[in-house]
């Protein structure tokens, strides 16, 4: 079953002066809500008629509140999620960027494309920009550091290579 497709994440801001995201608040969620949200976070492929059976609703009930949730939302998207060592992205690594200028950000914001950045977030404190990098091999990820640090108005790059990865996951469905 698919529940939605990854959303792409805009990389040409519309914005002249400033990079923003748009201010999330909260949907509004039962208990069933998060109960779903819970059984999909744990296996996407769950049928409407298996999440009736852990909800008890009807698989028509579940579908409505899988449609809405889709709509307002709270379901982004539904993905596979895959092990980047076995696809042979083995050197996963976290970058700090600190860039002088709204504009370096938002060129930035253009790596979102890229297949080895696998997310990319503006911060506030030390840095402008955190982006998680997994990259075939130093080799690879030293002409990715390369290409960033050769773009105008990034004053530092700071690199952290994960030795080891006890713990992934997306946030959890329980009460906000």
């Amino acid at each position: 079953m698919i529940f939605g497709d990854k959303p792409k994440m805009p990389v040409s801001g519309k914005e002249k002066d400033a990079v923003r995201q748009i201010r999330h608040h909260p949907a509004e969620l039962d208990a069933i809500d998060r109960k779903i949200l819970g059984a999909l976070a744990e296996d996407a492929s769950h049928s409407y008629a298996e999440l009736s059976k852990i909800v008890n609703l009807s698989a028509p009930a579940v579908h409505d509140r899988v449609k809405r949730l889709k709509r307002d939302g709270v379901i982004k998207g539904t993905v596979a999620v895959l092990d980047g060592c076995k696809l042979g992205r083995t050197l996963l690594t976290f970058l700090v960027i600190d860039t002088s200028s709204y504009g370096a950000t938002r060129e930035l914001l253009t790596f979102a494309e890229r297949p080895e950045v696998e997310e990319l977030h503006t911060v506030a404190g030390d840095g402008c920009v955190f982006v998680k990098v997994r990259a075939n091999d130093t080799e690879s990820l030293e002409s990715f550091l390369m290409e960033i640090q050769s773009l105008e108005g990034v004053r530092s790059v700071r690199s952290y290579i994960a030795l080891s990865t006890f713990l992934e996951r997306g946030p959890a469905p329980g009460p906000a």
